[in-house]
């Protein structure tokens, strides 16, 4: 594939190009042609062919000979991390309590490489523009739940994403400078929660607050988004903040009676 990084000896080159034949599938593009794959992925189209009837004699692809699409079966693999982590399960039901209170909806999100990943959701009849649901990836750096969480990260480890993520103006309010992205993250992690202000999407405003564990380490975020029409930046620092913390502390507090001792 082009550009691609120089590996460790025990990275298996097929597999990645594997994985990255089934990421071409999604919300915008559900089935796609041997020649669309082959160009999303930089595949040869004989390549891209050889993955894709791999993945239907696995029961992840159908095919009608002419386009593919992906099968059921992929949410097992989703499920699998899913199963085997408790936070999403702990944080439902205070997430459905949140809503009820505060009547706009609310997500569990955690940090994966550059972008957050929303693990649990409880939606309102209000939908706005973009569609969220569980499994949803958003860029870290213009949400509120991505600086939360990258703003309590260790130093080094924050400049990696600043630098990699290259801050680009997805509204006309996106911070997408790095050095105004950092000075940003120290206001966060010295007050203890995000705003962002139309910065992901014209018209949304979102809160967010950070989720320890028992040791203390920030392990996901919870926020709650709201259209800017009905709620000024003082009603969601004033009415929904408090709500918002008191979430995520009765969270944190499961978390720790979950956690395993030793």
């Amino acid at each position: 594939m082009s550009g691609a990084q120089e590996r460790e000896p025990h990275f298996v080159r097929s597999f990645e190009r594997g994985l990255a034949v089934i990421r071409a599938f999604d919300a915008d593009h559900p089935e796609l042609t041997l020649s669309e794959v082959a160009r999303a992925c930089d595949l040869t189209r004989a390549a891209a062919r050889r993955f894709l009837l791999t993945l239907a004699d696995l029961g992840y692809v159908h095919t009608n000979g002419r386009t593919f699409r992906l099968s059921p079966r992929v949410l097992e693999l989703g499920y699998a991390y899913l199963s085997s982590f408790s936070l999403p399960q702990i944080a439902q039901p205070h997430l459905e309590r949140l809503v009820a209170e505060v009547h706009e909806s609310s997500s569990l999100c955690v940090l994966d490489g550059d972008d957050v990943v929303y693990v649990a959701r409880v939606p309102v009849s209000r939908i706005m523009t973009a569609s969220i649901t569980v499994g949803t990836r958003f860029p870290a750096y213009a949400t509120s739940v991505g600086r939360v969480m990258i703003a309590h990260l260790p130093e080094d480890r924050i400049e990696e994403i600043v630098r990699r993520s290259r801050p680009a103006a997805l509204t006309e309010r996106t911070i997408a400078s790095s050095e105004l992205l950092r000075a940003e993250l120290d206001v966060i992690r010295d007050q203890g929660y995000a705003i962002v202000d139309q910065e992901l999407e014209p018209g949304l405003r979102s809160v967010a607050a950070p989720v320890r564990d028992g040791a203390g380490a920030v392990v996901a975020a919870v926020n709650i988004p709201v259209h800017a029409s009905r709620n000024s930046i003082e009603s969601v620092r004033d009415d929904l903040l408090p709500h918002l913390l008191a979430t995520v502390a009765r969270i944190e507090k499961d978390l720790r009676v979950a956690a395993p001792r030793s």
